[in-house]
């Protein structure tokens, strides 16, 4: 069901387009994205590692990262423009100069972001995609995770998480057969939650109703 734009949806994405990066972009729904490389350093006031958020929702998390981390610069992706403006008035409430959003699919990352830039990809609750015919819109598709090779610098991972159990096992398939190393692998990660877990809306949401948390660190082979 496709979702019901929001009252004042365009004046709001207005107020915040401080905070929403402008792309020059074409291509997309089955063609090849296209477009100019966007320049980080005009981006944020300080040059600083970079991490990306793919799938940010309403940016609880972003922001929340981003508050905790000044010392890091951050990039927020979602596709949905009900979504995101919500998550770029959370942004624009806590005053963060670290923290951007970009309305796009995340195929576009490959054309915009240079190689190697990015330190830490964060995938937070992405759609499970859960027909056989949808796997490669899944985040953790081989098709998506070679653009993260790509991206990530030579130290870099990706940390997942997620409630779908067959996401989860899917994702671990995907990762191992890409030639990822995995660790910190969690079938339940609030029996033992890390001291610097950020829990996500969706997160509370599903711990709330006794479902477990799968979370995992994916880091490509050197």
């Amino acid at each position: 069901m496709r979702m019901r734009k929001k009252k004042n949806l365009e004046s709001r994405l207005e107020n915040v387009q401080s905070l929403l990066v402008q792309t020059e972009l074409s291509g997309g729904r089955g063609e090849p994205f296209c477009g100019k490389q966007l320049e980080l350093s005009a981006l944020f006031p300080a040059e600083q590692p970079l991490e990306v958020e793919i799938g940010c929702g309403k940016g609880q998390f972003a922001v929340a990262l981003a508050q905790r981390h000044p010392d890091v610069n951050f990039l927020a992706v979602e596709v949905c423009a009900n979504v995101i403006v919500q998550a770029c008035e959370k942004a624009q409430a806590a005053e963060l100069s670290n923290l951007k959003f970009l309305r796009i699919d995340a195929e576009a990352l490959s054309v915009l972001l240079p190689e190697h830039s990015v330190r830490r990809i964060y995938l937070n609750f992405s759609c499970p995609f859960p027909k056989k015919r949808q796997q490669k819109r899944r985040l953790t598709h081989e098709r998506f995770l070679n653009i993260y090779k790509e991206l990530l610098t030579p130290d870099g991972e990706i940390q997942q998480k997620t409630d779908n159990r067959v996401l989860f096992g899917f994702s671990i398939e995907e990762f191992s057969r890409c030639g990822f190393v995995l660790s910190e692998v969690s079938l339940d990660l609030h029996a033992d939650e890390p001291e610097d877990n950020i829990v996500t809306e969706y997160e509370k949401r599903f711990t709330e109703l006794g479902q477990p948390i799968y979370r995992l660190v994916a880091r490509p082979k050197a």
